[in-house]
């Protein structure tokens, strides 16, 4: 049988071509959407994690998506947060969402007090402001357009020169002063969100009580970072989970109309093949197994393109786009096979049934 099946689908090479590519651009689709979701998903967890904070603070109404709540709020806020027990250091900072040429957060910092959070920048390239106009931007960035130390950004409808090229994972991926955001915006004296520092990590669920607890402040978004890093799931980030789902279920859509395709029409043009097997004596689980053969065989060669192309994928957009961040996660990758073997297995059973119900008189009859 394993013969047959092979020579089957190298007798047809176009058709046996074009169902692997159906499968691979099944797996490839999944791996790579999934993957860029995924990816962007704990790039952000790693740079929030990487300020160093312990509790964050937003004002009442605001999200815990960084960089969605704009300026409401007093800058004065810190001073109230720094008094309270356990907390060593506060930093506010000032966000702006921009969706111009790339969709991005733009942190506006105090220095001083976020390098106090978050143990300060490590400076591959440059040092610390010197005036309202620089801005510092992390590596990544960088590399996008190879920028330097001295040269020019133009954004916000400002241009600012870039004065350090630090590590990335603290964050954003650009910095400006706080005061220059502030002014920028006509918000001065206000800040988006304020990071806070403990003594003891493990003490923020106390903190964030007591926070919760000071006058004015019981409607204000305040939570631990090990809570918001729990938050951020995809199961628990409101539309990702459909997003992914919807990939997924198109992806499947397009393997198993392909395959299904594929194997109909072979049938179709196999009637006297199938029937002079059935005359000698071919049993019907036998023709049945011979195109789910055929589907699997085809399917396995389909996800390891699929597989291949997603890895060389990855690399070219990474490459030519650093501030992307995708990753191929091994459960998808084992997910993607199992969906796309399933998808194609369902497509080929009506034709295999259809094949092996032939009567082999008509079948031999047939021109």
């Amino acid at each position: 049988m394993n013969k047959m099946v092979i020579n089957n689908l190298l007798y047809r090479p176009i058709r046996s071509l074009i169902s692997v590519l159906a499968v691979g651009i099944e797996v490839t689709l999944i791996l790579l959407i999934v993957g860029l979701s995924l990816g962007m998903l704990n790039d952000s967890k790693a740079r929030q994690s990487g300020i160093g904070a312990d509790v964050i603070v937003r004002p009442p109404g605001s999200t815990n998506f960084t960089g969605l709540t704009g300026a409401p709020v007093s800058i004065k806020v810190a001073d109230i947060l720094r008094k309270q027990p356990h907390v060593t250091a506060v930093t506010p900072v000032y966000t702006q969402f921009v969706s111009s040429g790339a969709l991005e957060v733009i942190y506006g910092i105090d220095l001083d007090s976020f390098n106090a959070v978050s143990g300060g920048f490590t400076y591959i390239e440059g040092g610390p402001y010197k005036g309202p106009n620089d801005i510092i931007v992390d590596e990544f960035f960088a590399a996008t357009k190879k920028y330097q130390v001295g040269d020019n950004l133009e954004m916000l409808s400002h241009t600012f020169r870039i004065c350090g090229i630090v590590e990335n994972g603290k964050g954003a991926r650009k910095f400006l002063q706080i005061s220059t955001l502030q002014e920028l915006n006509d918000n001065k004296g206000k800040a988006s969100i304020f990071y806070a520092k403990l003594d003891h990590p493990s003490l923020a669920p106390e903190v964030v009580a007591t926070m919760k607890k000071i006058p004015g402040m019981e409607q204000y978004n305040i939570i631990s970072l090990k809570e918001w890093l729990d938050l951020m799931r995809p199961d628990k980030i409101p539309g990702l989970s459909i997003f992914i789902s919807t990939v997924v279920g198109v992806a499947v859509c397009i393997g198993f109309i392909v395959i299904f395709q594929s194997m109909y029409t072979a049938v179709m043009e196999r009637t006297r093949e199938i029937g002079i097997l059935k005359s000698m004596g071919a049993s019907k689980g036998y023709i049945v197994r011979l195109i789910v053969s055929e589907t699997v065989l085809l399917t396995l060669a389909g996800i390891s393109f699929g597989i291949l192309f997603s890895i060389t994928a990855r690399f070219g957009l990474v490459q030519k786009f650093p501030t992307i961040r995708l990753i191929i996660d091994p459960a998808w990758v084992l997910k993607a096979t199992i969906i796309a073997l399933i998808g194609s297995i369902l497509g080929a059973m009506y034709p295999a049934f259809r094949a092996a119900q032939k009567d082999p008189i008509d079948a031999l009859a047939y021109e």
